[in-house]
């Protein structure tokens, strides 16, 4: 069965950091492009940092570039999402995908497998 699970979310000042975890079962997880992706309450889900499978190409929505880092653990099969400076506008439910098909990109329609989110709550 396949399933993403996140973890690490959680309640932190602005200029603060937080490092979520998105760890895969029932396959492997560095065969596929993982993107994060998060969602404010009214607003549409948007692509945060997103990475390839084949040479760890990484892209980052501007909002984040500079402050976020996505990485790899391959021995724990798990993709991990380094967030430094957090700012109030950050607050969303974070959510990790996979896609089968996309090489790396931002977009969530080129993902097909979703895990249920993490909240992130970045007070000012």
């Amino acid at each position: 069965q396949v399933q993403l699970v996140e973890s690490g979310g959680g309640l932190v000042q602005a200029g603060g950091s937080l490092r979520l975890s998105c760890t895969a079962s029932g396959f492997t997880l560095n065969y596929y492009a993982t993107g994060w992706f998060r969602q404010a309450p009214g607003k549409e889900r948007e692509g945060v940092a997103s990475i390839s499978s084949s040479d760890d190409t990484t892209e980052y929505a501007d909002s984040v570039k500079g402050r976020f880092t996505i990485s790899r653990d391959n021995a724990r099969n798990t993709v991990y999402l380094q967030m430094n400076s957090l700012k109030p506008e950050d607050t969303a439910v974070y959510y990790c995908a996979i896609g089968t098909t996309v090489v790396v990109g931002l977009d969530s329609h080129w993902y097909d497998y979703w895990g249920q989110g993490t909240q992130v709550t970045v007070s000012s």
